[in-house]
């Protein structure tokens, strides 16, 4: 790999991995009564990711904005369209392995008196019309990450006060799709997103190779969430503690790399590891795991393996193309 390509895939990495952490985590809930469907809607497959275009700063659109009436949804796997649909996490869906991988784009307009809360259930019924999806539900018992306090307490400071975002991006500085905030790389790799409200994350190389991230304003049960993307298991938020702190975790990069090629980026591994796309270590390699497990021991916090009972949605059936719109 070229020190040019080189740079420009790490900086890819940088805004795919911050893209990715940083975004809010949305709950939206499911309105009971007679089905409700989006007036129109169209579904179609996301194109590939260019982590050379995304090192330059053209970011594709990710996750869920909703505007008004107006729905659009961007590089979005069938799980995560499941996920929202039926308000659950991406872990409890349960199908065929091309759900988690194939993605989409869906743009939609809801009917004028409908509102954001009822979009769960206008997205069950476009699964089930363009995809021919049938699920069902179970409880199984499933292995767990329990993020819990270590003896002796935590180490994080709390956050500071909330921060403005600016109105219009500085010099330099990239706008992020679907309000996710502004981002800027700087030359030597390192980039930081503002996120205004939900704070800052920072990334940059360590000597060691690894990718140190800071996050600003975290409570613990998004902090679990945005270590779901970097483990083999679910992490589950049990330490009780309450409001927002600071965080910092330092990544192997064979981690991030996984997480790019998740989503949909094939970037080879630089150095005698590499060897081209799927090349390299994944995320669920002991030593990957174990580093993070050490960083999050830095912060006074331990991750528990366990089995409890989760609830998941099992599809039965889903068309890998939707039907035409």
């Amino acid at each position: 790999m070229s020190t040019k390509s080189g740079a420009a895939n790490r900086g890819a990495i940088f805004l795919l991995v911050a893209a990715i952490l940083a975004a809010p985590i949305a709950a939206l809930g499911q309105t009971a009564g007679g089905r409700l469907e989006f007036d129109v809607a169209t579904v179609k497959p996301a194109p590939p990711l260019d982590p050379i275009a995304i090192s330059q700063g053209k970011m594709p659109r990710f996750g869920t904005n909703v505007q008004g009436t107006r729905v659009e949804i961007g590089y979005a796997a069938l799980s995560d369209l499941i996920a929202q649909a039926y308000s659950v996490k991406p872990y409890q869906v349960s199908g065929p392995d091309w759900i988690k991988t194939t993605r989409f784009d869906i743009q939609a307009k809801m009917p004028d008196d409908s509102n954001k809360e009822q979009m769960p259930e206008m997205l069950q019924a476009l699964l089930a019309e363009r995809f021919g999806m049938t699920i069902h539900k179970e409880k199984r018992e499933d292995s767990i990450y329990a993020l819990v306090v270590a003896k002796g307490g935590h180490k994080m400071k709390e956050s500071p006060p909330d921060e403005e975002l600016p109105a219009e991006p500085a010099p330099g500085t990239i706008a992020l799709p679907n309000g996710g905030g502004q981002i800027k790389v700087d030359r030597n790799g390192s980039a930081t997103i503002n996120t205004g409200a939900r704070g800052t994350v920072k990334m940059g190389m360590t000597p060691e190779g690894k990718m140190h991230m800071e996050i600003s304003k975290a409570t613990m049960e998004m902090f679990a969430q945005q270590l779901n993307p970097l483990l083999d298991h679910p992490v589950f938020d049990l330490t009780e503690l309450k409001g927002n702190f600071q965080v910092a975790l330092d990544l192997p990069m064979e981690t991030l790399l996984s997480v790019a090629r998740a989503q949909g980026m094939n970037i080879p591994l630089p150095g005698p590891r590499g060897g081209g796309p799927g090349g390299g270590v994944e995320a669920s390699d002991p030593g990957s795991t174990n580093a993070i497990f050490a960083s999050v021991q830095q912060l006074g916090l331990r991750l528990e393996p366990r089995k409890v009972p989760v609830d998941f949605i099992v599809v039965d059936h889903a068309e890998k193309t939707p039907t035409e719109n």
